[in-house]
């Protein structure tokens, strides 16, 4: 949420290959060839993405690339302004479709510098430019507090939708309806202090963008700190939304930039791989997204896509058939193909609602004149 220097360093990036190990035997017919295996990850993330020849099975299973093409739409949402709201950014988006609508939270930002949300729907994406803005101040028990970076989901156990949001510490509200903005609660705290191991390294960052996810027995709160972490702290299905603890650092980088914010996790679809998707900055100053894998939540994040040249989404891997409005692909979320808190998305078609903005554009960051795209997947494997 804050304005990065405009030259940040270049990550690193270093490729590890896996060696097919050739085993002859003797007094069999013909010659077996020895089960590919790879090096273990590392904490660090500062390699690029493997080669689909030599990946591990695990990953070429997964139905996604080693490298990955997007088509983007023009604007999309752009701010609605109104005599209460002069609002001048529209950003971080979340998005779910429920009862034939798609429904999209996102973080406003007005002439004051202030920070809120808002709700819109529609039918179908062509709407989605003049479909109408709610903002959630009118809601009494949200109120005119600061409130930023939503994401919004169905809990199944409890028949409840949350939309998680930061207010400072990290936030969630509960509603029956995800159509009606009037319908959140007053929010509650995740958690009610900054654990010891984020405040030991976030240095000069801030503590921002949550992220919930779920598999059949634990909940995962993820959060970034813009300084080189990605933190992860969990509790149990039967205890959400409370009981969060053991938080630990899932993924860092000595280049803050690297590993910066935005972070959304997946399940992809009919597998036990999940899909990390985090915002960085590049050399040029630009936002962009990398891209992780690994086998269950506890598994250890392998590089996918992850380096400036090969990204997972960045402008030089997008096409804008109708000009090219950002060269940031900045804070956005995964088109899902369910609607609760396994995050689970479809890899056959993957589409990314994300923010971007106009490239001569400069000053404070909360007056940045974001606005909404869509990018789809140009190059699916099935």
């Amino acid at each position: 949420m804050r304005r990065p220097p405009p030259t940040p360093p270049t990550p690193r990036a270093v490729r590890r290959r896996t060696r097919p190990v050739r085993l002859a035997v003797v007094l069999l017919l013909g010659l077996l060839m020895a089960l590919t295996t790879a090096p273990a990850g590392s904490a660090t993330t500062t390699d690029t993405a493997p080669d689909t020849a030599t990946a591990p099975a695990d990953v070429r299973t997964a139905a996604l690339p080693s490298s990955f093409q997007w088509s983007s739409s023009g604007q999309l949402i752009s701010p609605k302004p109104d005599g209460s709201h002069n609002i001048v950014a529209v950003k971080d988006p979340t998005v779910v479709q429920h009862d034939g609508r798609w429904h999209v939270y996102m973080t406003t930002a007005n002439t004051a510098g202030q920070w809120s949300l808002a709700h819109t729907s529609f039918t179908d994406w062509s709407q989605a430019a003049a479909a109408p803005h709610t903002y959630l101040d009118t809601n009494p028990d949200i109120g005119n507090r600061y409130a930023a970076a939503p994401q919004v989901f169905y809990f199944a156990p409890r028949d409840e939708w949350y939309l998680v949001y930061q207010t400072g510490l990290p936030s969630f509200s509960v509603n029956s309806d995800p159509g009606d903005p009037a319908g959140w609660s007053a929010p509650r705290n995740f958690q009610n202090s900054m654990p010891d191991i984020i405040r030991d390294n976030i240095g000069d960052g801030h503590w921002v963008d949550f992220w919930v996810i779920c598999d059949d027995t634990m909940c995962y709160l993820y959060s970034s700190d813009d300084n080189g972490q990605l933190y992860r702290a969990e509790t149990t299905i039967g205890e959400f939304p409370d009981g969060f603890r053991n938080t630990r650092i899932e993924l860092q980088d000595a280049n803050r930039y690297a590993l910066f914010e935005g972070s959304a996790i997946y399940r992809v679809q009919d597998t036990d791989t999940y899909l990390l998707i985090i915002e960085a900055i590049g050399s040029d100053g630009r936002r962009y997204y990398r891209s992780f894998t690994s086998q269950g939540l506890g598994g250890q994040w392998q590089p996918l896509a992850a380096s400036e040249a090969n990204p997972f989404a960045r402008a030089n891997n997008t096409a804008f058939p109708g000009g090219a409005w950002t060269q940031d692909i900045s804070h956005g979320e995964l088109i899902r193909s369910g609607s609760d808190q396994t995050m689970t998305i479809d890899p056959c078609r993957l589409q990314l609602l994300y923010q971007g903005q106009d490239p001569g554009a400069g000053g404070d960051y909360s007056q940045l004149p974001w606005r909404l795209g869509l990018l789809t997947q140009t190059n699916p494997t099935c």
